[in-house]
């Protein structure tokens, strides 16, 4: 498999779209900001003629400092968490997972690169890569190449705050909706098949889904993620025929 990996904030697409050769496209949503709109790069380039995988192969690092720049913080867990589902159920057909004191194999009498503060073998086992083995899971656990965005399903409009951006993923007999702030929101049924369907919450911190109870699939349904909203307290939303 051959693509091409862009610097931030662009994609192999920019240059290389209608090219025989690319098998792919990868783009590079980086590290410049908290909440970075990851979804808007990855629907772009799901949407070009003619068709081509894509994901992001680059987003948002743990541990790496927002814009490089110590003073604005440093991204955690659930930064890694909100751009691997918004890439993903906004079409990419996968994510990559980054630590920016392994990248570089930060250790004893090696100078830092943009200002990493850990060796490499102390933060192997941060929450975030962790994290990661539950986003494998669960889109494995229904048919993956069925699943594709589905905007549609939101019948509520989006949260004002952007890293509350609600995203909508489906197959032909199941959906997810992610949650990035546990925000409730309202969707319309009846868009995947059966007449009632069972939903659940998938906690994306431990890998486990809570039953919420069987409904009709008809109408409109409100649904509000466990806990009160924050950042950080990301859900996402199952529902199976």
């Amino acid at each position: 498999l051959i693509t091409c990996h862009p610097m931030g904030g662009n994609s192999s697409s920019t240059w290389f779209h209608h090219d025989e050769w690319l098998d792919f496209n990868m783009l590079q949503s980086g590290h410049s900001a908290h909440d970075l709109p990851n979804y808007k790069m990855i629907t772009h380039d799901y949407t070009l003629q003619p068709t081509r995988p894509c994901l992001d192969g680059e987003p948002r690092y743990e541990d790496h400092p927002v814009d490089w720049k110590t003073d604005k913080g440093w991204f955690n867990d659930f930064d890694v968490r909100q751009a691997a589902y918004w890439g993903l159920f906004a079409g990419g057909f996968g994510t990559t997972y980054g630590c920016h004191n392994i990248w570089q194999m930060m250790a004893p009498g090696r100078g830092p690169i943009s200002a990493a503060r850990h060796n490499w073998y102390d933060t192997l086992d941060l929450p975030g890569a962790w994290d990661m083995l539950h986003v494998r899971a669960l889109l494995e656990s229904r048919p993956f190449f069925a699943r594709r965005p589905d905007a549609s399903l939101l019948a509520s409009p989006q949260p004002q705050e952007p890293g509350a951006y609600l995203i909508a993923t489906r197959g032909d007999d199941y959906a997810m909706v992610y949650s990035p702030y546990g925000e409730s929101f309202t969707l319309h049924m009846g868009k995947i098949s059966g007449e009632q369907v069972k939903a659940w919450w998938f906690d994306p911190r431990t890998g486990t889904a809570q039953e919420i109870g069987v409904m009709e699939n008809q109408g409109n349904k409100d649904f509000d993620p466990p806990h009160d909203p924050h950042r950080g307290n990301d859900w996402i939303l199952v529902l199976d025929d």
